[in-house]
């Protein structure tokens, strides 16, 4: 730095002061830097220089600056010299940074109400400091009270242009783009409070083993779901979300070719596509937000138990039925979540205060109601289809998570791990659940249900985690031999950036829900079908990821001497 500009800095407190602005956010440059050295005294212009760099300007330094102040280093404007517990009376630039503090206001100091102003400072942190007393000293004359600016800080202020002129253009220059971009953005965007949140699914798919090969073809099939996420207070989300779709399950055929009525190796892209056409529908309409402790779910269409509640399935869940987790809706989180849904209301309140016991539980309580919306008798919100969800969280701090699991729920008639997506028992088995077999999902008329769960995850090491669930259905039905019991349940395990940051391996193995001896499907079966699963997510970018993987099903229809069924897909998914 040239010796003008050092003597500058000791007539000027306003110049001096923007030095020990920009000096507490110092960092040392390859370049150019000045530093005081230690026996400086008051009125003493001892001054050590390191050696001149003729080099080009660079844009690295001005990052480097940016940077250094993105690291919890923020300040925040004084009014008074005594607010900075580092600063003393005693100290030789006092007078001058009190002057400033008073004459000019272009002072910051740190969160912690400390200055640090005996750093080194590069020649960038320096220009920011002075392009900020101008902005200060601008802003003085603009409000006609220039008699606090001096002609002599107004030279060395001109002085100081003309010696950084290169670095205040290269800030100014960066300001001036933000701002361009700042106004493009908002001369573009649709609103202030919402923000698109997009999946698209392209999937080609195909089936293997027996009849059931024989009978289906490979497809390519697709869904899209656009997401509207708006927050209106940044602590709340409505989610609006559209959704369309042509995929389908595959069909499964006995040994004899009859048509197997099951929805075992239903995949999450081939759930709720209203006929497989590509027909737009909303398929969520929800609300989040929290009052004092608790969070609070409401659920105005398309509302699901995992929505609200802790899955416990990291890796192969995949916020319902999504794109990046596990490939079949079995695997993807437990059955019990599938009982009921569609509108009402959920919460989730924190137990105790993080110590103790409960400091790391919490109990989650929700209703849904399939036909919230219809007037008729026996629907409605109260006299209709409906699932009242129960569960007690507990986590050991982000190792293990555990939860226990009660649904109770009521139909006039239909199936029972059907989401709330029909009670209608004429409707198209496939098309209406996700999960299980006929013996286990078919409700022959009215009936109440209690179903008990628990799960698990476990994370032993950021590359290995191990999660999986257990589930059990008593179905009372209001006719005779009406009642029966179903079982499920599931073990995975998935290795995290396997291979590359952001892959998933996964390996998942159990039982799709069932139910034996049940008297009505005499002679169709009375065997578990066990489901296998392996898929490997490949992520090729941060919005594109690709995932191969085979479901190979066993006993399908609960019945070993059906061909057992294997189903390779290759599915990839665009987010945005």
């Amino acid at each position: 730095m040239s010796s003008i500009l050092w003597k500058s800095l000791v007539v000027s407190p306003a110049v001096l002061g923007a030095t020990l602005l920009v000096s507490a956010t110092a960092m040392a440059a390859p370049n150019k830097t000045t530093e005081v050295s230690p026996a400086a005294q008051p009125g003493v212009t001892e001054v050590t220089q390191q050696p001149e760099i003729l080099a080009q300007t660079t844009i690295d330094q001005v990052n480097r600056y940016s940077n250094e102040g993105n690291q919890n280093n923020s300040q925040s404007q004084v009014t008074s010299v005594s607010q900075f517990s580092d600063v003393q009376p005693t100290d030789w630039a006092f007078q001058a940074l009190q002057s400033l503090v008073e004459r000019y206001g272009c002072i910051a100091g740190y969160p912690n109400s400390t200055y640090r102003g005996n750093r080194a400072l590069t020649r960038y942190e320096f220009a920011a400091g002075l392009n900020a007393c101008l902005d200060r000293v601008n802003e003085l004359i603009a409000t006609a009270t220039a008699d606090l600016v001096t002609k002599q800080d107004l030279a060395t202020l001109q002085r100081l242009q003309e010696e950084f002129s290169a670095e205040l253009a290269t800030l100014r220059g960066r300001v001036d783009s933000l701002e361009a971009r700042t106004a493009e953005l908002e001369a573009n965007q649709f609103s202030t409070t919402t923000k698109l949140v997009g999946e698209a699914i392209f999937a080609v798919s195909d089936v293997f083993g027996g009849d059931t090969g024989d009978n289906n073809n490979t497809v390519f099939q697709d869904r899209v779901r656009l997401d509207l996420q708006t927050s209106f207070t940044g602590r709340d989300i409505l989610h609006t979300r559209l959704a369309a779709g042509n995929a389908a399950a595959f069909r499964q055929f006995d040994n004899g070719g009859g048509a197997l009525t099951t929805a075992e190796g239903t995949q999450t892209f081939q759930v709720g596509n209203q006929g497989g056409n590509n027909s737009v529908n909303i398929d969520r309409l929800t609300y989040e937000v929290p009052i004092g402790p608790a969070q609070v779910y409401i659920a105005a269409s398309g509302g699901r138990h995992s929505h609200y509640t802790a899955v416990n399935n990291p890796y192969f869940f995949d916020q319902t039925d999504g794109g990046n987790g596990a490939l079949s809706t079995f695997a993807s989180e437990s059955p019990i979540y599938r009982i009921g849904g569609g509108a009402g209301i959920a919460l989730n309140l924190p137990l105790g205060r993080g110590q103790g016991i409960l400091g790391n539980s919490s109990i989650t309580a929700g209703y849904l109601a399939t036909d919230a919306n219809n007037p008729g008798l026996s629907s409605g919100l109260t006299n209709g289809d409906y699932a009242a969800l129960g569960q007690l969280n507990f986590s050991v701090g982000d190792r293990l998570a555990l939860a226990a699991t009660y649904v109770h729920g009521y139909s006039a008639g239909g199936l029972l791990f059907d989401s709330g997506t029909s009670s209608n028992v004429n409707n198209a088995f496939a098309s209406s659940v996700a999960v299980g077999t006929q013996q286990a999902n078919t409700l022959l008329g009215a009936a109440s249900s209690n179903s008990y769960g628990v799960s698990a995850a476990f994370r032993p090491s950021d590359k290995l985690s191990i999660s999986g669930f257990v589930s059990y259905h008593d179905v009372i039905g209001f006719g005779a031999n009406d009642d029966y019991q179903a079982w499920s349940y599931g073990l995975g395990v998935a290795l995290p950036d396997f291979g590359k940051k952001g892959n998933v391996l996964g390996v998942f193995a159990g039982a799709e829900p069932y139910s034996r001896n049940r008297a009505v499907f005499a002679g169709t079966g009375n065997d578990i079908p066990y489901h296998f699963e392996g898929f490997y997510k490949y992520r090729v970018s941060d919005n594109v990821s690709i995932t191969p993987g085979v479901i190979w099903l066993t006993s399908p229809g609960q019945n070993s001497n059906n061909d057992d069924a294997i189903i390779g897909t290759l599915r990839t998914t665009f987010t945005f």
